[in-house]
């Protein structure tokens, strides 16, 4: 792992831009260490910048917790197969003509889990391996991803998944392996995401911990409490 940049927020967080051979990546560290760490990803591998993101990991190192996110293969500015690129064209081909669009969606998104969570992983290795980083570990944002990285990562002890992206079919499967804390959020208005789906899919998670959390309003409209909500999570089952 190497650093590449590095700056000192006015809140005390450390937050430095780190590359992992072809990984790029970002670490947010509180002033007090080691800290436990969150891995914290976007919705269907959208940019580790994305502004609500960062915001997010921010906050959540302000807290106390070290943050950690990453562009994986096929997300963020890296680069995408032939196959990644015609299902983006069709998605939005599908969506202008208000045409079906879960099957596009699945031959999207199932690749971009199964590229990204062995690169997850690498990255764990490195980050437990710095000493400003105390464990134990969480994971915070894609569902997809997250379903299969708690179902393989033995050292993720609790997660919070955002509802708002496509689930595949086999990441579906895998959440009855899903067994750690777990907090799931849900916007009920999400035009992307039907709602019973995500209903379904709480109902599979094989956790006997699991809390439910579902505010008025469309994809983007999570509440800004739930930030903080996340941490009194997070921090129950990390610190």
């Amino acid at each position: 792992m190497h650093f590449t940049s590095e700056q000192r927020l006015d809140d005390g967080v450390l937050a430095r831009e780190f590359t992992l051979g072809d990984i790029p990546g970002t670490l947010w560290t509180p002033e007090s260490a080691p800290a436990p760490l969150i891995l914290m990803a976007h919705n269907n591998g959208l940019p580790k910048a994305q502004p609500r993101l960062v915001a997010r990991a921010r906050h959540c190192a302000a807290y106390g917790f070290a943050v950690a996110t990453i562009d994986a293969a096929g997300c963020g500015d890296r680069p995408r197969s032939a196959a990644d690129e015609q299902a983006r064209a069709d998605l939005r081909r599908a969506l202008r003509a208000g045409e079906p669009v879960d099957e596009i969606f699945e031959s999207l998104v199932a690749p971009l889990v199964e590229h990204a969570a062995p690169e997850w992983r690498t990255t764990l290795d490195a980050l437990l391996a710095l000493p400003e980083i105390g464990g134990p570990v969480g994971y915070s944002g894609w569902t997809a991803l997250g379903i299969r990285l708690a179902a393989v990562e033995p050292r993720i002890a609790a997660a919070g998944f955002f509802a708002g992206g496509y689930v595949p079919h086999a990441q579906r499967e895998e959440a009855r392996q899903v067994t750690i804390p777990l907090l799931f959020l849900l916007q009920w208005d999400d035009e992307g995401n039907p709602r019973q789906r995500a209903l379904d899919l709480f109902d599979a998670f094989g956790t006997k911990e699991k809390t439910l959390h579902a505010n008025l309003g469309g994809h983007t409209g999570t509440p800004w409490f739930e930030a903080d909500d996340g941490n009194r999570f997070f921090g129950r089952h990390l610190m």
